[in-house]
């Protein structure tokens, strides 16, 4: 497991946390603070490392006969054979994720299915709540974010990670709302979070959700 050091001027005291995605250990280092001083605070938090791994959910890779959630629903990633079958190289049927094609392509094939439908379903989302405050979108992209679900620039424009296409659809729709009502309060002030309340009722649940889930999202693929 890789221990990432960054080095932070703001920091006052040393930190260790599980990255974004479970696949390593970050040691945030104030300033001034000796090397060998943060190799100690890791050897004295080996325990705390260890649970922490102990405790994640495990990688759901993307592979014939894995099960990958989409809007919340189990689907059986299912390998077709290598010949095409008219029907493209992805596409679900009977809950089924099927993907003909060579194998060593199948992990990548099944992402690129699944970010396209992200996309699909963050864009109609985006601009039909858009419509509803009277604000326009200026595009619409996903990306495979980190540190964060979604954006909104001040121009309109805005940005998702792919994995919550992953999650339950209240809660997709609600990080749509969520960007959405940064069209109107680029902020996180009260009037921002009275429009996410009205465009997706009972936000905060959902909020948890992503919360609570950040790292198995984080696992598949």
């Amino acid at each position: 497991m890789p221990l990432h050091v960054r080095v932070s001027p703001r920091a006052q005291r040393l930190v260790l946390k599980l990255s974004a995605t479970g696949d390593g250990i970050e040691l945030v280092l104030p300033r001034r603070v000796p090397l060998a001083t943060a190799r100690d605070f890791v050897e004295r938090n080996r325990g705390w490392i260890e649970a922490r791994l102990e405790a994640l959910p495990p990688r759901n890779l993307f592979a014939d006969g894995s099960e990958v959630p989409i809007l919340g629903e189990d689907h059986l990633i299912r390998h077709m054979g290598v010949k095409s079958l008219g029907r493209g190289a992805v596409w679900i049927e009977d809950n089924e994720i099927r993907v003909v094609g060579d194998p060593a392509y199948l992990s990548r094939r099944v992402r690129d299915h699944l970010k396209a439908l992200a996309l699909r379903e963050f864009s109609e989302r985006a601009r039909n709540l858009a419509s509803v405050i009277g604000k326009p979108v200026e595009r619409v992209t996903v990306r495979d974010m980190k540190s964060r679900w979604g954006s909104c620039s001040s121009t309109g424009s805005l940005a998702f990670s792919w994995r919550v296409v992953l999650a339950p659809e209240p809660v997709l729709h609600y990080l749509v709302a969520h960007e959405v009502a940064h069209l109107a309060e680029m902020n996180h002030g009260a009037r921002f979070w009275r429009l996410v309340e009205q465009l997706a009722p009972g936000a905060e649940k959902q909020r948890a959700w992503l919360r609570r889930n950040r790292v198995r999202l984080m696992r598949y693929g």
